[in-house]
């Protein structure tokens, strides 16, 4: 029987897997299938990946539609904070956290199970699989498991978890080997995950290049060859389809802008009023909901916002109606019960931070000269996709468009189990064994403007498509 391991680096780049950085993810990557144009799901923050990633759905499918969100089936008046507290709440309100089935949904239809163990933020191991407690299967974090009942087992087995670091190691080290002595030995799922909080939180705190996320990095990949090495040992190797990914890419922050602030002084009201709008913060972009769709509301926010300097890439929800000079959130996925009125992609420039790296971009917070996520920028927009094991081709780089809702119906298609057709990601044949050389797939480009009493403004958004699925490769803007 064929088994899937997904292991998850937060953040990481593909120029990152490099022999340098990580001999062991390289060698991995020489060896199975590199996906050279893989992308996030915008906005390019992480519980909304984690969710595409499960789901196979892009946000308007799903219904995270962020860090931070606002849930109108749960309450129309707050922004809601993406972690797992609020997303038990949520759960508990409403019967549901997504809004489409999850992996761990589907495996339990047939009887099989997911399994996720991480040590990111608590709403990104919360999406993996929030109905564990019905469903089966498992989700272990440092600050709770579901079902719950395990937590307690674990700990008195494995013992505490290591207090959270940069970078990040010791908290993986131990995940790793709840990983391999309980999950992989024991339970054996037919799909377990792995999430690493590196090199993200050190590409937080010290910024792309540093020597902090350098080492990060480097300690990682260690971590990596070992589970790779015990996988041969325990004779696991052979019949273990492994994916290895990121949630997004990463920029260096400008500057830091404050969005509640700047909407006050603009004279917008405060949520839950008339004319009032709430903003959920994602980083290098953000979600603005507008009290009750508002539609006179909406158009004076766009027109503001498009007079902004941060303001890049601009979409709006159908809800909103047709509104001059932006883009369609459907054409990024988004749209769905829990859209936003409108969203905001800032403005990004390719030039190279200190260490190398290209892009940068404003965020809603951080500090000058660390990394951020969250926008559109075609370094924000790429991440890493690996694939090795039986179901893959060997020593292959595809130029092929593909993303993270790819993985699920992908896993789906090759155990033979139903469910991919109706999510937004495709079957990444040109992958397998004994698929497509190739596939066919376009690029193209959506441009929208508005003139404004103190200029024009103009944005465009690139997008490719392939297999009947679209992936956003960049978007962004200029004023004057």
């Amino acid at each position: 029987m064929s088994r899937f391991l997904i292991v998850v680096f937060d953040g990481l780049q593909p120029s990152q897997v490099n022999a340098n950085l990580m001999p062991n993810l390289s060698r991995f990557a020489e060896q199975g299938v590199f996906f050279a144009r893989n992308h996030p799901a915008f906005p390019t923050v992480t519980r909304l990946n984690a969710a595409s990633m499960v789901t196979g759905r892009f946000s308007g499918g799903h219904g995270l539609a962020g860090n931070q969100l606002v849930a109108r089936d749960y309450d129309p008046n707050r922004v809601l904070d993406a972690m797992e507290p609020d997303l038990a709440r949520l759960a508990n309100a409403t019967g549901r956290v997504l809004l489409a089935p999850t992996l761990a949904d589907i495996l339990s239809g047939h009887s099989q199970e997911y399994i996720a163990i991480g040590v990111g933020t608590s709403g990104n191991a919360y999406v993996h699989n929030p109905t564990a407690d019905v469903a089966g299967g498992a989700t272990i974090h440092p600050e709770f498991t579901l079902p719950g009942s395990l937590y307690d087992r674990l700990a008195s087995r494995f013992g505490p978890w290591p207090g959270e670091d940069r970078p990040n190691t010791a908290r993986f080290v131990h995940a790793l080997r709840i990983l391999k002595e309980h999950v992989l030995s024991e339970r054996e799922p037919t799909v377990a995950l792995a999430w690493s909080s590196e090199p993200d939180k050190s590409q937080h705190s010290a910024g792309v290049g540093s020597e902090l996320a350098n080492r990060a990095l480097r300690e990682a990949d260690a971590e990596f060859g070992g589970l790779l090495a015990w996988l041969e040992e325990a004779g696991r190797a052979q019949d273990t389809n492994i994916f290895v990914i990121s949630d997004h890419g990463y920029s260096t922050i400008t500057r830091a802008v404050d969005l509640a602030a700047e909407l006050r002084s603009a004279g917008f009201a405060s949520g839950g009023e008339d004319g009032g709008v709430l903003v959920a913060e994602q980083g290098g972009s953000a979600l603005f909901y507008v009290h009750e769709s508002d539609r006179n509301t909406t158009d004076r926010l766009a027109c503001w916002l498009m007079e902004q300097p941060w303001c890049g890439a601009l979409l709006a929800s159908e809800a909103a109606g047709p509104i001059e000079g932006t883009a369609a959130v459907s054409l990024i996925g988004m749209d769905g019960p829990r859209a936003p009125e409108l969203a905001v992609a800032f403005r990004w420039e390719d030039r190279a931070n200190d260490h190398g790296y290209p892009g940068h971009a404003p965020s809603t917070s951080g500090a000058v000269g660390l990394g951020q996520h969250g926008g559109m920028s075609r370094h924000e927009m790429r991440n890493t996709l690996i694939a090795r094991g039986p179901a893959f081709k060997s020593g292959v780089r595809l130029e092929s468009p593909s993303g993270n809702v790819d993985m699920a119906p992908t896993i789906l298609n090759v155990l033979d189990i139903p469910g991919g057709d109706a999510m937004d990601g495709r079957v990444l044949r040109e992958a397998l064994t004994g698929g497509p050389d190739g596939i066919d797939w376009t690029t193209g480009k959506h441009d929208a403007e508005r003139e404004l009493a103190n200029g024009v403004y103009r944005q465009r958004i690139e997008v490719s498509t392939a297999g009947g699925s679209t992936y956003v490769d960049e978007g962004n803007s200029t004023f004057g």
